[in-house]
Order: C-alpha cells, then sequence, then structure tokens
C-alpha cells in the first residue's frame, strides 16, 4: 500500500507491553522501561474545551480544500486568532503545483512568540483538507472532500490553544507556530513523496521572513483527536530526534497518559516532518497510528466521516497537556 502517510515498518514494529492509565497513582512506567514518579501535576493547564472549540470552528467553514471560498475564510480566521493571542503573524502565500497539474493557491500562516529568544521551537500542524475521500468504503463518496476534524483541525486546535496559552505563560524557548497548507494535495499512487506537504516543501525552501533561523526541533501534530487514538514512535521521528522523542513519551507518561502515548515502535509516515528533517530541522511526528487496520490509522482517516463526532476531548487533552507540560516544565 501507498498511502499519505503511509507505513514502511509495521513488520517491524515492537509489540512491548504499555502500561495502563495512571489515574490509581500507581508508579508509571516511562518509555525504555523506566519506573517514573507518580503522575505529576502541571503547572500550566491545557483546556481541552478550548482546545474542541477551536476544532469545531474550523469544521464550521466547511471543508478547507485549496481554492475554495471555505478555505480563505478559515485562513482568515486562524491568522486572525494567532494575532489575538499575540503572535507576530506572517502570512506566506504561493502558487504550487499539485501532481495533478492543478494550481493551489496555498498560504501557510506562521505565528512566532517571543522572537527574541534566540533558541526556538517550531510547533506545526496541517490546516488543509483533502480533495477527495478516497479511502471511504462507499465508491460513490470518494470524489468528495474530506471534512479534515481529525485530519487537519484537530492538530491545529490544539495549537490554538497553546498560541492562547503563550500569550500569558513565557517559556524559555522562543515559540514558532506554523499552519501549513497543501499537505493533503497528494498522489497516493505514486513512488515517491514529493506530492504531498506541498507546503512545508515551500517553507523550507522559502523561509517566511529574511534572517529567520531554523528552530532546534520541531513537533508536528497530525490526527491527535480521535478517541482511540494510540501514538507510536514514529520510525522518522525516532532517528532525527530521538531525545526529544523520549522526553515527550516520558513526560506523557508522568501525566498518566501512556495510555494514549504508547511505548512503542510505530512505522515511517511520509508527513510534514519529513520536509523538515531533510532540511536539517530534527522533527517529531506525533501521530495516530493503529495496528488493526490495513490502513495503518483510523478508520474515518480519508473517508466521508472525518467529522466532529469521532473528536474527543480526553486525546486533545493528553495531547495538548504533553506538548505544554514539555514547553514549561512541570
Amino acid at each position: 500500500m501507498n498511502y499519505k502517510k503511509h507505513i514502511l515498518a509495521f513488520a517491524a514494529l515492537l509489540f512491548m507491553t504499555a502500561s495502563c492509565s495512571n489515574s490509581s497513582g500507581k508508579q508509571a512506567t516511562a518509555p525504555d522501561g523506566m519506573a517514573t514518579d507518580k503522575t505529576i501535576e502541571p503547572q500550566v493547564v491545557f483546556d481541552a474545551d478550548s482546545a474542541y472549540s477551536y476544532v469545531a470552528a474550523q469544521c464550521a467553514f466547511g471543508e478547507r480544500v485549496p481554492n475554495t471560498d471555505a478555505h480563505r475564510r478559515c485562513g482568515d480566521y486562524l491568522a486572525g486568532e494567532l494575532r489575538r493571542h499575540g503572535a507576530t503573524v506572517t502570512e506566506q502565500h504561493a502558487t504550487l503545483t499539485a501532481f495533478d497539474g492543478t494550481k493551489i493557491e496555498a498560504r501557510n500562516i506562521i505565528g512566532e512568540y517571543y522572537p527574541d529568544k534566540r533558541q526556538r521551537i517550531l510547533l506545526l500542524a496541517h490546516w488543509d483538507c483533502r480533495p477527495w475521500a478516497d479511502n471511504d468504503p462507499d465508491a460513490g463518496k470518494r470524489q468528495q472532500p474530506v471534512m479534515g476534524a481529525n485530519d487537519g483541525a484537530s492538530g491545529v486546535g490544539v495549537l490554538l490553544e497553546i498560541a492562547r496559552i503563550l500569550s500569558r505563560n513565557e517559556p524559555e524557548m522562543g515559540i514558532d507556530i506554523l499552519l501549513t497548507d497543501a499537505e493533503d494535495w497528494g498522489n497516493s499512487g505514486a513512488s515517491d513523496d514529493s506530492s504531498w506537504a506541498l507546503g512545508t516543501q515551500h517553507w523550507v525552501d522559502n523561509p517566511h521572513r529574511n534572517g529567520y533561523q531554523y528552530p532546534s526541533f520541531g513537533i508536528l501534530l497530525d490526527m491527535v483527536g480521535d478517541r482511540n487514538a494510540k501514538f507510536l514512535k514514529e520510525y522518522f521521528s525516532v532517528q532525527s530526534a530521538s531525545g526529544v522523542v523520549g522526553k515527550l513519551w516520558t513526560t506523557a507518561a508522568k501525566l498518566g497518559y501512556d495510555n494514549y502515548f504508547i511505548d512503542t515502535r510505530g512505522g515511517a509516515m511520509t508527513d510534514d516532518h519529513v520536509f523538515l528533517i531533510r532540511a536539517g530541522i530534527p522533527c517529531v511526528d506525533i501521530i495516530d497510528q493503529r495496528m488493526d487496520n490495513d490502513t495503518g490509522f483510523c478508520p474515518q482517516w480519508h473517508t466521508s466521516f472525518d467529522t466532529m463526532k469521532h473528536i474527543d476531548r480526553s486525546t486533545l487533552k493528553a495531547v495538548g497537556q504533553t506538548v505544554t507540560t514539555m514547553l514549561f516544565g512541570k
């Protein structure tokens, strides 16, 4: 199979036993089998209700497929929210050519926090929707656009809530939020990955402002809202940023979220992070992977039922609180 975020290495997965949720207050088990302290209370709290509302707000515009009015209006909303939360915002517009020859009017949206800090972390998610539900079980719906509540809006929703947090709390490092466009207009039948993540490829080749220094590392959020999500340690993430992977999964375990962040190696994904890694930016992809589904992803992936019905506040909380706690400490 050759999907957008294709699995290259499921045969090599390490089926390690993951510890259960730590709501009982028992000692947590961190990645690599190391015992940790009991679950910790974060200093900065991530609001899952707020993140959920941001996901719903995006879906309210309709399918955010490039070159549509819904896409344009949602882009205006996202840039406005980053500005409202105090970011220095740059909108990077570009006409990109998709694999099928379509000219895509793409728009990357970048929000910079505490730009005077030299050391920086990049947080990113794609905000566009796939033009076709080509994985839908109903063949009659496979030419319909995907709503992308999980595949797109969930990661953006988490980042908008983190933006709100950053407007009120100063981390040790500067934070850049990159909302990438044209990620999902790719050729699932191609032998290479060049048709995917067009917005990220453009940003790597054309930084959004002169003198911009690449961040120390990046964290990509993709499909982080499904109620049954399982975040395995994605292959390229471990290869490029093993220390960041370890820190994230250890933080999740200490917070009691090791029922979401599974201490297991996952497959290799074609996703935005791959093009950052190739540009020399270590990056971790927090992405839902399913070993019980032949696509490797949740059942609604690239289907007409990737809707708000499947978005769960508890999953948004697990991801958002883990990333927030890593940014700000306990």
